[in-house]
């Protein structure tokens, strides 16, 4: 499996980005009915943080390695 394979980009990018930003969006509905939602907001931007670091930063290094 390539990194340029469409089903590893949907599985490995997609669904997590589509998972924070729904938790982004909740943060701010949250807010605007002045309720708490701040830790929705932090932790939807921590998991696409986190989604981008891996996706582009560890995995093409990790699939690069000939063991």
């Amino acid at each position: 499996m390539t990194i340029s394979d469409p089903s590893f980009i949907f599985l490995g990018l997609i669904l997590p980005s589509l998972f924070a930003v729904t938790m982004i969006a909740e943060g701010v509905w949250k807010l605007s009915r002045q309720a708490s939602g701040w830790v929705n907001i932090g932790l939807g931007v921590g998991v696409m943080i986190l989604t981008f670091w891996v996706y582009f930063g560890l995995l093409p290094s990790a699939l690069s390695t000939n063991l």
